[in-house]
């Protein structure tokens, strides 16, 4: 079985993570979560990375949390379904406070954790062909655990555009609700990552790491109140009627009993 990341690391030290469940859209499993926490606590630690670029295998960048794991939460028992989301919110968190410059390299479509991922970027670059949404309502889901970081890049008036319906927008409007600073075609994806990235090479890597958290610091507040609140409100959705009918009708197939128009 393929390793759900890759890290490979050039002679500059730029690191290169790479989501690599390319067959299920690099989707967000247990396995996925913990290897990522991983890598950002050893890329973090290790003095030779100088700027960290997160991407996706194959044609997506991520699809999301893992349906299949989020059924296997829904049947856990009450403490195993909390430490599940814990773990997710970790995730995010590890990578949100990274001391290292993050930069996401966004190859294809992102919906619901993806997202997750692209907002705790320090910058997001996407391809002009890619689609977005937020799509966990459809499935009688929310976006719980990433919502700190979605509304910190976002802002509350730009997300109830989107945080909610669960339509879809193109990589031209991701870059108006400030999901990502550019969209650019997918042959000059390298070019702009090169671009955001090369100018940290000649920077202190103390002072980067100092200057980003002081950014955190003044920005909006994620701190443990705000992601435990994310983490109840993710798992009292998990135990809701509509999360069970939701993803037992995506696995059949089916229509959930609310379904009626909207993205196809």
């Amino acid at each position: 079985m393929a390793e759900p990341i890759r890290i490979e690391t050039d002679d500059r030290g730029v690191a290169l993570l790479t989501l690599n469940r390319p067959d299920k859209h690099n989707a967000l499993d247990e396995a996925t979560i913990a290897a990522l926490t991983e890598a950002a606590g050893r890329l973090g630690r290790d003095p030779a990375v100088r700027a960290v670029v997160l991407t996706g295998a194959g044609t997506s960048f991520c699809a999301g949390g893992d349906l299949a794991w989020m059924q296997a939460q829904i049947a856990a028992e009450p403490r195993d379904r909390a430490a599940g989301a814990m773990r997710l919110a970790g995730m995010l968190g590890a990578l949100n406070t990274l001391p290292k410059p993050l930069i996401g390299r966004i190859n294809g479509n992102a919906f619901g954790g993806g997202l997750g991922l692209a907002a705790v970027c320090d910058v997001a670059l996407c391809v002009a062909g890619a689609r977005f949404g937020f799509t966990e309502t459809r499935l009688g889901l929310i976006p719980a655990t990433i919502g700190p970081y979605v509304l910190a890049r976002m802002g509350e008036a730009m997300a109830r555009r989107v945080f909610f319906s669960a339509r879809l927008f193109d990589a031209a409007e991701a870059v108006t609700l400030g999901l990502a600073a550019r969209a650019v075609p997918a042959a000059d994806l390298e070019a702009a990552v090169e671009a955001e990235v090369t100018p940290y090479l000649a920077c202190a890597p103390g002072a980067v790491a100092e200057a980003k958290a002081l950014a955190r610091r003044f920005g909006p507040r994620i701190d443990e109140e705000a992601i435990a609140l994310s983490v109840e409100a993710l798992v009292a959705r998990w135990e809701s009627p509509e999360a069970a009918e939701g993803i037992k009708a995506f696995f059949a197939r089916e229509k959930p009993s609310w379904a009626g128009g909207g993205n196809p």
